[in-house]
Order: C-alpha cells, then sequence, then structure tokens
C-alpha cells in the first residue's frame, strides 16, 4: 500500500470504529467486554505495531499529549459532577471523601515504599508514582458511576465522587514529588507547599469553581424564568463555564481540575433548587403562565447539558485510549511491571479502600467492589505527561511511564471485562433484597 493511502485507511479505520460503537452500544453493554478494549485494540493497530499512523514519543510530544489528557479529564470531571444531585450535607458524601483523601494519601504512601524498596527509585520519584497512580479514573470508570442523579446507591455515588475529587486531590502530592526531585518550590522545612499547593489550592479551587456554577447557573434559570429570554444552547454554556472554572482557579494558582468538578457540582444543586426561590413570587396575575415554565426550565436544561456532556466524555475516551494504544510500542516494559500491577490492583487498592471506609455506613459485597473497581486511566496519563514538562529527567520519565501504562491498560483489560457480570449480579441482588418484605 503506498504511502499516500495510509492517512485514509487511517479516517477509514476510525470512522468504522466510531459507526460500529455507536451501532452496537446495547449488545456491548450486555456482554463482559467494554468498548475502551476496542478502543485500546485499534489503537494498537494503527500505532506502530500495526499500520504507523499514529507514532508519538511520550517525552517529545510531552506537551501535546499533556493538553489532550488535560482535556479529557476536564470534561469527565465537570460530567460527574453533573452526576451527583446529593445535598452536601448529606452523610453518604463521607464515602467519596474518605476515599479520595484517606485511601488515596494510604494509597500514595503504599507506592512510594514500593517504589524505594523494591523499585529501587529515588525518593521524588516514588511519591511521583504514587500521586500518579494513586487517583482513580472519571473517564474509563463510567460504567460503575451513577448513570441517574436520583440515584443514591453508596457503591455508585462512592465510586463517582472519588474519581471527581481524587483526581484534582492528587495535585499535591504531584507536587511534592517534584519538589523531593528540585523541579517545584516546597518553600523551607516545606510551609509554601503546605499553605499554597495544598491548603489553598485545593480550597479555593473548590470555593472558586462552586461560586462560578451557582452563578452561571441560577443566571441562567433566571433569565428563562423570569424574563422568558431565549438563550443560546446550553452546549455553548458547557464549554463556556468549564473554561471559566478552570481559567479563573489557574489564575487563581487554585487546582482547576478540583474547580471544574464543583462547578459542575453547582450547576446540578443550582437547577435541583425550587423553581419558585428562581421566579419571582410577587407577581400577582401575571405568573399564571410561569409555573409550567418554572417547572420545565432546569429539567430542560440538565437534560441537554448532560447529553452534550456524554458526547464530548465519549469522543475523549475514544481519543485518549487510541494513544494509549499507539503508545505501547514505544514503550520498554520491565519484568517489574509483572508483579507491581498485581500487587497494586490486588492488594494495595482493597487495603486502602478497608482502612479508609472503616467508619463508613458501607455494605460488606460494596467494599469489595468498590475495593476491585479502582480503575486507572486517563488522569494518570495527564499527570506523568505534566511531569514531563515540568522537566522531569528522561530516564525516570520512561520507567514511570512503563509502571503507568501496564497498570492503564491492565484496568481497561481487567475492569473492563469483569464490569458487566459484577455490576449485573450487584444489581440483582439490590433489586432482590429490596423487594423483601420488613
Amino acid at each position: 500500500m503506498t504511502a499516500e493511502l495510509l492517512p485514509a485507511l487511517g479516517f477509514v479505520l476510525v470512522g468504522l470504529l466510531l459507526v460500529v460503537m455507536t451501532l452496537t452500544s446495547s449488545f456491548i453493554a450486555r456482554v463482559p467486554l467494554s468498548s475502551a478494549i476496542l478502543y485500546l485494540a485499534v489503537g494498537v493497530g494503527i500505532g506502530p505495531w500495526g499500520l504507523g499512523l499514529l507514532v508519538l514519543d511520550p517525552v517529545g510530544d510531552a506537551p501535546l499529549l499533556e493538553r489532550l489528557t488535560e482535556i479529557a479529564v476536564l470534561i469527565s470531571l465537570f460530567t460527574v459532577g453533573l452526576k451527583l444531585d446529593l445535598p452536601l450535607r448529606d452523610r453518604r458524601w463521607r464515602i467519596p471523601v474518605q476515599l479520595a483523601t484517606v485511601s488515596m494519601l494510604i494509597t500514595v504512601g503504599a507506592i512510594t515504599a514500593v517504589g524505594v524498596w523494591l523499585l529501587h527509585l529515588p525518593l521524588g520519584a516514588a511519591v511521583l508514582l504514587g500521586a500518579i497512580l494513586a487517583p482513580t479514573d472519571p473517564v474509563l470508570a463510567s460504567d460503575v458511576q451513577v448513570s441517574d442523579p436520583q440515584d443514591r446507591d453508596r457503591l455508585r455515588f462512592g465510586l463517582t465522587g472519588e474519581g471527581g475529587l481524587n483526581d484534582g486531590a492528587a495535585f499535591p502530592l504531584v507536587m511534592l514529588g517534584l519538589g523531593l526531585m528540585s523541579l517545584h518550590d516546597l518553600g523551607e522545612s516545606g510551609w509554601r507547599w503546605w499553605a499554597v499547593d495544598v491548603l489553598w489550592a485545593v480550597v479555593g479551587g473548590l470555593l472558586i469553581g462552586y461560586l462560578l456554577g451557582v452563578v452561571v447557573g441560577r443566571a441562567i434559570l433566571y433569565l428563562r424564568i423570569r424574563h422568558r429570554e431565549a438563550l443560546g444552547p446550553d452546549e455553548f454554556m458547557v464549554l463556556g463555564l468549564i473554561a471559566l472554572a478552570y481559567g479563573v482557579a489557574l489564575l487563581c494558582h487554585t487546582y482547576g481540575f478540583l474547580a471544574v468538578f464543583a462547578a459542575g457540582l453547582a450547576l446540578r444543586r443550582a437547577a435541583a433548587e425550587p423553581a419558585a426561590s428562581v421566579a419571582s413570587p410577587a407577581q400577582g396575575d401575571n405568573n399564571d403562565g410561569e409555573a409550567p415554565v418554572a417547572a420545565q426550565a432546569p429539567g430542560l436544561m440538565m437534560e441537554s447539558v448532560e447529553r452534550f456532556n456524554a458526547q464530548l466524555e465519549r469522543l475523549a475516551e475514544v481519543t485518549v485510549v487510541l494513544v494509549v494504544g499507539a503508545l505501547l510500542s514505544v514503550v520498554d516494559f520491565g519484568t517489574e511491571v509483572l508483579w507491581f500491577v498485581p500487587v497494586l490492583l490486588l492488594v494495595i487498592r482493597p487495603l486502602a479502600v478497608y482502612a479508609g471506609l472503616v467508619s463508613a455506613k458501607v455494605e460488606r459485597s460494596q467494599r469489595r467492589l468498590i475495593a476491585w473497581f479502582g480503575i486507572r486511566g486517563i488522569g494518570s496519563i495527564y499527570y506523568l505527561m505534566y511531569a514531563i514538562t515540568h522537566d522531569l529527567h528522561p530516564v525516570i520519565a520512561q520507567r514511570l511511564l512503563a509502571i503507568m501504562l501496564a497498570v492503564v491498560v491492565a484496568s481497561v483489560l481487567l475492569h473492563g471485562v469483569s464490569v458487566t457480570p459484577l455490576m449485573r449480579r450487584y444489581e440483582t441482588r439490590r433489586k432482590t433484597k429490596a423487594q423483601r418484605p420488613r
């Protein structure tokens, strides 16, 4: 085949993949096979191991890969925020918060110990490896997340909230790892890291995103309900709010990932408020026709936003997983990944989950599934690319890349194959239990 025809063949393959995935989505949902596995296979096929249509240098192309994964994570975090409809005072929030703090810290500590003592990495590189692999993925974990905002299931809510929170909460630990390698200023005795990278950046990011989400959401509902304004497409509002929250958070030296997650969460809460709080109550007879509008406006807005976000998230998943498949051929995997991946998925993750949820009201079956579905993916890729663009040594970068890609691929395959039967079995037991007479 001539070189001129190869790009056309690449477009054909990707286009065929998207069409086939759309037509067979309901079938794939019923079999033990995730869409990410198929994307990964196509990525390998169009990479150097196959047609050679997608050839990337993980170090030289790190800025491009960083931006690509950054956009994918932002879209997914906003989507996750939209899915969580529980009031912040609800006690079920303890599950994702404890997973994203206690469990994540235990995971980073355990990976750091393994990295120093068994992988013989420098302390800073071991901490960085822990920070890269600790966050669970909000993109590839969609099959175990909340699909209906009214779903109050602790398993799905916990995994969804964990994926939204820990992708931003891991950033201080990434900065700590870089600081220990003299690639980031931690301050004397670590004061700058504690004050800026931990306290201000985390709290400030959450506050900035939540306030912007509330303001934008209420403004849109106010104009539609009170003044019957025909506003622009909700899709523009989604992209605008994501960019606004992320940009303002970065300008204020806070974590944009947490800001975008909080913005999606706030937009959901703003839409869930009683319509009477948005519309003016003192309208007299002129308010007769506003009740139906007030009742429908939040629902219509959220339906449009959720549909658009789901499409964006799926497109981002396809793009990044194709890249992962293409990268596999340019990485030198060592024998260490053969034992490290099982240790992470089968030992470190379960221990961290059980320790982090020791006081949480979670059933035994739910704990087991939370422990298993510690899915790694796009967030891990982003953090490593971020470190590489901040002058991580190429030798260390290549080694961390091999370990990280091995974990991501193993997660895509193992969790992708097991998610359908395990979640189907869980839902069956859940329905059976709900139908039992009390």
